[in-house]
């Protein structure tokens, strides 16, 4: 048997919490060079971090969606720059806020070579249309994932909201991938 590990690096994290305060747009885009704010074709207004290099969705509401960073730790740094930020405007955020992972996009690799039609027809829960794309899609149940295979054995998992989560999923990935390829060595 193929005795294969998967590695794997969080390249995204979308995250959302709320300040519990409602936040004037228009004076944080007035006042703050890094902000995109076009309320004609979308509501909120977009923040860019440079450290650690993120982007926040800021809402009216006070609620925020923060992408681009790669841990836990660093959503945590954004959010403390964006309330940073806005203290400047006279608000003054007094709650903790709670963060929510909504998503984390990790790439990586199974160190196998994939015969990707073998795989779209032996595992469930695949779409694999080669004009399209060069990847099967394959979707995992429990816990919810969704990987891009690639026959070097590169991949992409979307999905997961925790490490745990990430880390079952891609035991599981492999799991199945052997279990289909131990029917293609018959």
């Amino acid at each position: 048997m193929v005795k294969s590990k998967s590695n794997y690096k969080i390249q995204n994290i979308v995250a959302t919490t709320s300040l519990e305060k409602p936040v004037p747009l228009t004076k944080l885009a007035r006042t703050q060079p890094n902000t995109e704010y076009n309320p004609e074709t979308f509501p909120g207004l977009v923040l860019r971090i440079k450290e650690p290099k993120s982007a926040v969705l800021v809402f009216s509401s006070g609620n925020l969606v923060c992408t681009g960073t790669k841990s836990v730790a660093q959503v945590r740094q954004v959010i403390q720059a964006v309330i940073k930020q806005l203290k400047k405007i006279n608000v003054k955020i007094t709650t903790k806020p709670k963060i929510t992972v909504q998503n984390i996009v990790a790439s990586g690799t199974i160190n196998l070579k994939l015969n990707l039609n073998f795989l779209a027809l032996e595992m469930e829960n695949t779409e694999y249309e080669p004009e399209q794309f060069p990847g099967l899609v394959y979707k995992l149940i429990e816990p919810n994932a969704t990987f891009l295979l690639f026959s070097n054995g590169k991949l992409v998992c979307t999905g997961t909201k925790n490490k745990q989560q990430l880390e079952f999923s891609m035991t599981q990935l492999l799991k199945n991938v052997k279990q289909a390829l131990k029917n293609y060595k018959k």
